[in-house]
């Protein structure tokens, strides 16, 4: 009977030019690994290619997980059924975490299929780890909305949550929409509510900062258009 391959969920740098963010044993996998279910072919081809493969990039096997892929798990996992190891790159950071690839883990675990995660950057708990909020209870939201109304009460909604369970709550945002994210929260939470904002993670230009609300209210606060962020929140 043949063994199935393995199932590699495969981190990928946040910020460019920060290779040294990963393990060695991701680099490890990646040159002994030709077949890969990515969330951009085009990035994923440039990324492999910044750690020099052993390998002809065109010579590999890529297929994109998007909404062109095939419905059924089974068919885009048909490579480790068939005995050879997959990994999984989402555009930057984890697989699975803010990111795609969590339905394809859970089919492959129905399937008796082994996973393995490998060690990179994360900006949800880079944020989280630098925010010196509870890192013990928190959640994490994703998106919030793009409406301002809608985005209004999603905020104050977070806040009576963190509140309620004494817990962080985190979210990001597209970066064209961090100022106005901002600028809602600073219009509508309590003074004494902690936000932190964390900024271009792992980039040379990385910026974090946690303050109460009435604090970032009459601080400087740099140009957040653009970048990428992700914010926490604790109610006092």
């Amino acid at each position: 009977m043949m063994t199935s391959g393995t199932l590699y969920l495969i981190p990928v740098p946040i910020a460019s030019d920060a290779l040294h963010t990963l393990a060695p044993e991701v680099v490890t996998v990646l040159h002994t690994t030709a077949h890969f279910i990515v969330e951009s072919a085009r990035t994923a081809r440039r990324f492999i290619k910044t750690t020099q493969p052993p390998y002809q990039i065109d010579s590999l096997h890529i297929v994109e997980l998007n909404k062109h892929a095939p419905d059924s798990p089974e068919l885009l996992l048909r490579p480790l059924i068939a005995g050879h190891n997959v990994g999984i790159l989402s555009e930057a950071g984890c697989p699975g975490i803010a990111d795609p690839g969590s339905a394809l883990v859970q089919y492959a675990h129905r399937a008796g299929i082994k996973v393995v995660p490998l060690t990179g950057p994360s900006s949800v708990l880079l944020a989280l780890m630098a925010s010196g909020l509870n890192g013990q209870r928190f959640q994490f939201h994703g998106y919030l909305s793009p409406k301002r109304d809608q985005l209004a009460t999603e905020l104050k909604q977070l806040e009576d949550l963190s509140r309620r369970d004494t817990a962080t709550q985190i979210f990001i945002e597209t970066p064209y929409r961090n100022t106005q994210v901002l600028e809602t929260a600073l219009r509508l939470l309590a003074e004494t509510t902690l936000l932190s904002i964390a900024v271009d993670l792992t980039s040379p230009g990385e910026w974090i900062r946690t303050l109460e609300i009435r604090a970032w209210r009459t601080c400087a606060i740099p140009n957040l258009h653009k970048r990428p962020a992700v914010f926490c929140l604790s109610a006092q």
